[in-house]
């Protein structure tokens, strides 16, 4: 028992709703709900206070009704919440990251491509609802109100002024607890009286501050929720726990689902209970004081969050006097650089990587966080770019750890996805089938779910994009474990592409080439296309990976001899001499839409590097892919946007990869593209319709530390796209750099100042600024200083 309280029931008003259970499983296991032991706790004496530069701050709370815009994120990598932080009314809208509807979805439609719907392919869903009630807290009632979201320590905050009393609550999600907490005070005097209420959102009955139910799919879920006081009393009374009188007060709250990562037990642990194990939860982190709860997971959260240091100048007095929602709407209407608010932009979307990203499901098209039942494309995983932008930021961003959700989730999902592709990938209706007749290895749809299923249409080159982001991953780390876990994804996929590519004739010539077989440029243009440069040059990358990682391992040296006859042969991409771009179907014919969001031929300029602005790559590639995005244009949506940015940086355009990142800050209204109140990236689906999708939260982040580092195997940029409203100083430290390095940077009037090259399984790297280069040779662990670097 913490010795910090008072262990008598009585004066510390603890409501012993259930015992605790067994040790289940440790929490880093299953990305299921899982039992955990109980924490080490820290023992310093206070929480150290978060940097003003990584707080941001709001005059007003959430509108219940937009939940989405205006709630706060909190998260532990697999429970969530959005709190509305209303003194009279706080609300949580609860999410576990394995809370899908939806099944295997093996049943083609009559078209040969899969159902895509809420019942057969599924949908993530709310958890439940949390209301913390003080009727004599209205809004109106108040004075001074103010609530934070600190970056650096994983708080969300909330003060007022009642009848002269200064009232104060902090929430957040505790990774060692594994529950969401929060916690009511006050500056002496006040007293806080009312209820808090947990409700499902399928019609769940609640009994005794708990609930428990199943999906038609079988998934089995519950939540519970505990409270406790100092002074005053609490008790539960039906489905409420009433609180009066009280000078300060703890709500836990917890749940889950019986999702197992694992396709031989149909992704279920028919062992678990999630009821009992959420009351198992909310009792044992109850059994602390609300300071040593918040002791511990500032501890844990920074322990992630201070992996990375960014300055990228000093605001203005003036910009840093006002509230993230106003300083956002100035810096788009006087189009003044604020480079304090940029920095915090990719700080919050570390955050979000942090509390959405750890020991569970990868983040979906919404994280962790959602506002209804219903989101649209049913906050899916979408393997044309969505998914793998939502982790282009983790491993530059000093959050490798959180990237190990991602190779999860694809592990647990192979056995069925090539199940699935054996089945049904040559069914006749198909038209992406082989026209060999052979099939081998995996594939998915646009679309991917948590039970193994995939939904919308097939994407043959889905496999080789994935196997991208996992061979990426291990560029950053050098994780030889790592290598051998994705080893037999990418082998696979080189399977399924042995079996799918076709021969063919360039014309004029005798040169016979290997193309990609029927297939669509996403998401435009014929649905027929043979040779498209999407897929060409994701499965030449595919291939020159598996080589390397045949190599490294020394494994099937033969095959890998095989598949580099295969990359040989391959067709890559040449530009239109009608339209002078990069060509993106095998013609010099534009044959879908100009300025279309997505930028499939340029894959292998960003997130690829087969195309270089430098001696490596023919001038007139270069050329025609800059023809190509410039025709792109410099308008979309937040996650386009964020690529485009990514491709400029690339380039070594400076004022455009930024003024990208400028359009994905400007304030959304009306549902238009743009940033939320609470700096959620919003995609307007329709006019005056516009919904949350995270990827650009991730992407854009991503496209600024590209400016300021460019790194491959064997090469470092130091900064290669510095815009000018950064220029005059900054630094930044803890960014990943492929190779197997970290680098910490600072730079004054455009150049750099310092550089510390730090190997994590690096050897030997050029270190190039300009004109000059330098090549450094490391150990493992051991780090060099660079100074005095000249043009």
């Amino acid at each position: 028992m913490d010795k910090s309280r008072p262990t008598e029931p009585s004066r510390r008003g603890l409501l012993s709703l259930a015992a605790a259970t067994g040790v289940a499983t440790a929490l880093g296991g299953l990305p299921a709900f899982t039992a955990t032991a109980a924490p080490r706790r820290p023992t310093d004496s206070a929480v150290p206070k978060g940097s003003s530069r990584n707080r941001l701050w709001w005059q007003a709370p959430a509108d219940e009704h937009s939940m989405i815009e205006q709630g706060l994120p909190v998260g532990n990598g697999r429970l969530g919440a959005l709190a509305s932080n209303d003194p009279g009314r706080e609300l949580l809208l609860i999410t576990d990251a394995t809370m899908w509807t939806g099944g295997l979805n093996d049943t083609l439609d009559s078209d040969g491509q899969f159902p895509y719907d809420r019942d057969n392919f599924g949908s993530f869903t709310l958890l439940g609802r949390l209301t913390v009630d003080i009727p004599d807290h209205d809004l109106s009632a108040v004075s001074g109100y103010r609530r934070i979201l600190d970056l650096a320590q994983g708080v969300v905050g909330t003060s007022y002024i009642r009848s002269g009393v200064t009232y104060e609550r902090q929430i957040f999600a505790s990774r060692p607890d594994d529950a969401i907490v929060l916690h009511f005070t006050q500056s002496g005097g006040g007293r806080y009286t009312g209820t808090v209420t947990l409700d499902g959102t399928h019609g769940e009955a609640v009994a005794g501050t708990s609930f428990a139910a199943a999906f038609p799919n079988g998934l089995r879920y519950g939540a519970a929720v505990q409270a406790y006081v100092t002074g005053g009393s609490v008790r539960v009374k039906g489905a409420l726990i009433e609180f009066a009188g009280c000078k300060d007060l703890t709500v836990v709250v917890s749940g889950g689902t019986n999702y197992a990562p694992d396709a031989a037990a149909h992704y279920r642990d028919p062992s678990l209970d999630p009821q009992k194990l959420a009351r198992s939860k909310v009792a044992t982190a109850a059994a602390h004081s609300a300071d040593t709860l918040l002791r511990t997971h500032v501890a844990d959260h920074r322990a992630l969050f201070e992996q990375l240091d960014l300055s990228l100048g000093t605001s203005s007095a003036e910009q840093r006097s006002l509230d993230t929602w106003e300083r956002i709407r100035a810096r788009a209407r006087d189009d003044v650089p604020d480079p304090e608010l940029e920095a915090a932009y990719l700080q919050f979307g570390r955050y979000l990587m942090i509390s959405g990203s750890r020991g569970s499901l990868p983040l979906n098209l919404q994280g962790l966080w959602l506002d209804g039942n219903d989101p649209d494309w049913m906050g899916d995983y979408h393997t044309d770019i969505n998914i793998q932008m939502n982790y282009w930021m983790a491993d530059r961003a000093g959050l490798s750890q959180s990237f190990d959700a991602l190779t999860d989730y694809c592990l647990a999902q192979f056995p069925s996805w090539k199940k699935l592709t054996h089945d049904l990938f040559n069914d006749p209706r198909n038209r992406y089938r082989n026209s060999t007749g052979k099939v081998a290895g995996w594939a998915v749809a646009f679309s991917t779910n948590i039970h193994g299923g995939s939904g919308w249409w097939w994407h043959p080159a889905g496999n080789a994009w994935l196997c991208a982001s996992l061979w990426e991953h291990y560029e950053f780390t050098r994780s030889r474990s790592h290598l051998t876990r994705i080893y037999p994804l990418l082998k696979s996929a080189c399977e399924f592409w042995e079996a799918r590519l076709i021969t063919t004739t360039l014309p004029g010539t005798s040169k016979e080439v290997l193309i990609d077989d029927s297939d669509w440029s996403p998401e435009h243009g014929p649905q027929d296309a043979k040779g498209i440069t999407y897929a060409q040059e994701l499965v030449w990358a595919l291939f020159d990976n598996y080589r390397t990682a045949a190599r490294e391992l020394k494994k099937d040296t033969t095959y890998a001899k095989t598949i580099g006859g295969l990359q040989e042969r391959l067709y890559l991409p040449k530009v239109s001499e009608r339209t002078g771009w990069l060509e993106e179907w095998m013609s010099p014919d534009n044959l879908g839409e100009t300025t279309h969001r997505h930028l499939s031929p340029l894959i292998g300029l960003f997130p690829g590097d087969r195309i270089r602005p430098d001696d490596s790559t023919p001038p007139e590639i270069v050329e025609g892919a800059t023809a190509l995005l410039t025709a792109r244009g410099m308008e979309s949506f937040g996650w386009a946007n964020a690529w485009r940015s990514l491709c400029w940086a690339r380039l070594k355009n400076a004022e455009n990869a930024y003024q990208l990142i400028v359009n994905n800050l400007r304030p959304s209204t009306g549902g238009g593209n743009g940033s939320a109140p609470n700096l959620f990236d919003i995609y307007e689906v329709e006019k005056g319709r516009g919904i949350f999708q995270i990827d650009a939260n991730f992407g854009t982040p991503a496209a600024m530390i590209e400016m300021l580092l460019y790194s491959r195997p064997g090469h470092l940029e130091l900064l290669p796209a510095l815009p000018d409203a950064w220029a005059r100083s900054g630094s930044v430290t803890g960014v990943g750099a492929r190779g197997g390095f970290v680098v910490d940077l600072r730079w004054r009037d455009g150049s750099p100042t310092e550089a510390r090259i730090r190997s994590v399984g690096g050897r030997t790297t050029t270190v190039a600024y300009g004109r000059s280069a330098r090549t450094v040779t490391l150990k493992p662990g051991a780090s060099v200083t660079l100074r005095d670097f000249t043009r």
